[in-house]
């Protein structure tokens, strides 16, 4: 499978309220919530008015010319907020594209970037369920706050 990783185009950030959708998380057995689920304020956090912020980065995952993944960050008071210099990150692939290493090239490809932006870390907010947590620990994050459904995870660039 040949991956390309690059820059979110601004004509792509509607997209990202697909991937916002494809983020959600999803236990086996439990009916997907209607897409309109990401209009709730909670969520639309993660993408209102992407882009206009400085602090607004994003990288997508393409396919034979198809957005299949995206990961984006911005300083947002969300689920893995930690405080107002710290990005919180998103990141999602559709179904059908997962376990192929993406995500994690994806990953690795962001924190680059955030790197280079001169931040020195990155939250995200992870459901204990979810397989990607073991996928954030491999990489480097550490687990930081947790609640029974959730962690908070921070990586230190």
């Amino acid at each position: 499978m040949d991956v390309t990783i690059r820059k979110i185009q601004k004509q792509e950030y509607p997209l990202l309220d697909n991937f916002l959708y494809e983020a959600i998380f999803i236990p086996e057995g439990i009916e997907p919530p209607p897409k309109t689920i990401i209009t709730s304020p909670e969520l639309q956090v993660y993408v209102e008015r992407f882009g206009e912020s400085i602090d607004d980065l994003g990288l997508v995952a393409e396919v034979d010319g198809k957005v299949v993944g995206a990961v984006w960050v911005r300083i947002m008071n969300d689920y893995g907020h930690i405080d107002d210099e710290t990005p919180s990150l998103a990141i999602s692939l559709y179904k059908e594209y997962r376990g192929f290493g993406i995500g994690t090239a994806m990953m690795k490809k962001i924190l680059t970037l955030l790197k280079s932006h001169r931040y020195s870390r990155v939250s995200l907010s992870v459901q204990k369920a979810n397989y990607a947590a073991k996928m954030y620990l491999k990489i480097g994050f550490e687990i930081v706050r947790e609640n029974e459904e959730e962690y908070i995870m921070v990586y230190h660039l």
